[in-house]
C-alpha cells in the first residue's frame, strides 16, 4: 500500500470516527475500533491526532471521546458564509434591477476572492457566471475590499504574488498599500481593466456585529457601459446595498 493510499484511508476513518461520535454522543476506543474494523492501536492513534486538532476531546477519566470545539469553529465559519448569502439575497436582486448590471457576491479564502453569489443585471444578456470561482485579490475590486481592513503583514500572506492580467493591473506591493488605504478612505473600491480588458467593478464592504470586512459586494459591467459617469451614479446603491446587508447581520455604525 502506498503513502498516498495510506493516507486518504486515514482521512477516511478520521471522518468515520467523527460520525460515529456524532451518532452515539460518546463512544471508547474498543467500540471505535470495532466499528472501523481495526486495531485498538490504530483507533487510539486517529482518536490522539484528532483531539490535537480539537475536532474531538475526551470525557473526564472515563477512557471516553466525545466531539470537540473544533467543529464548533469549521461549523460557524460555514454558518457565517451561508447567513451572508442568505441575507445578502434580496438585496443583491434589487441592486441588479436599480443597477442593471450583475451583482456579486464575494469572501476571502486565504489566497483569493470567492465568489459565493451572483444575481446578473436586466443588461447582462449573457453574463458570465463567477459563483464558486477564485478570483485574484489585487486585481479585483472585490478583492481589493477584502483586504483593506486587513495588517500590511496579512496583506502580503494573502497577496504574495501579483501577476499583471493586464496592463492596467498593479503589480507592486507599494502601490497595491496605497490603493488599500485610498479604499479605507471612500469606502468602496475600483477595478477598471485590471482582472479583464473591458470589463469594470465597484465594491463595498459587507460588515459582521463587530464591524470586521467579512464579504464584499459588487457591481460589475463591461467598461463601455460602466463608465467613470455611471459607476458614480452607481456607488450611492451600492454602498446602501452594502450597508443594508451588514444591518441585517447585526452591524449597525453611529457617525
Amino acid at each position: 500500500m502506498t503513502g498516498a493510499t495510506t493516507s486518504v484511508q486515514s482521512v477516511d476513518r478520521a471522518m468515520t470516527i467523527l460520525a460515529i461520535l456524532a451518532r452515539n454522543g460518546d463512544s471508547g476506543v474498543t467500540e471505535v475500533a470495532a466499528e472501523l474494523g481495526v486495531h485498538k492501536s490504530t483507533a487510539f492513534r486517529l482518536l490522539a491526532t484528532l483531539e490535537t486538532h480539537r475536532m474531538v476531546e475526551q470525557v473526564g477519566e472515563r477512557g471516553l471521546y466525545r466531539l470537540g470545539a473544533g467543529n464548533l469553529r469549521l461549523a460557524g465559519a460555514t454558518t457565517a458564509r451561508l447567513d451572508v448569502v442568505t441575507e445578502a439575497r434580496d438585496v443583491c436582486r434589487q441592486l441588479a434591477t436599480t443597477t442593471g448590471e450583475t451583482v456579486n457576491l464575494a469572501v476571502f479564502a486565504d489566497t483569493a476572492a470567492l465568489y459565493v453569489d451572483q444575481v446578473a443585471g436586466t443588461s447582462a444578456l449573457q453574463s458570465h457566471n463567477w459563483v464558486g470561482q477564485r478570483i485574484p485579490l489585487h486585481a479585483t475590486s472585490n478583492g481589493k475590499v477584502l483586504l483593506s481592513e486587513m495588517s500590511e503583514d496579512a496583506v502580503r500572506l494573502a497577496v504574495r504574488e501579483l501577476p499583471q492580467l493586464t496592463e492596467k493591473t498593479i503589480t507592486s506591493h507599494e502601490r497595491l498599500t496605497e490603493e488599500l488605504a485610498h479604499v479605507r478612505q471612500v469606502g468602496y473600491a475600483l477595478a477598471n481593466n485590471e482582472l479583464e480588458i473591458g470589463l469594470s467593478a465597484v465594491a463595498a464592504p459587507i460588515r459582521n456585529v463587530r464591524g470586521d470586512v467579512i464579504a464584499s459586494l459588487s457591481v460589475s459591467g463591461p467598461s463601455f457601459r460602466l463608465t467613470d459617469e455611471r459607476i458614480a451614479g452607481v456607488i450611492p446603491d451600492l454602498l446602501a446595498a452594502a450597508t443594508e446587508v451588514s444591518h441585517r447581520l447585526g452591524w449597525w455604525h453611529h457617525d
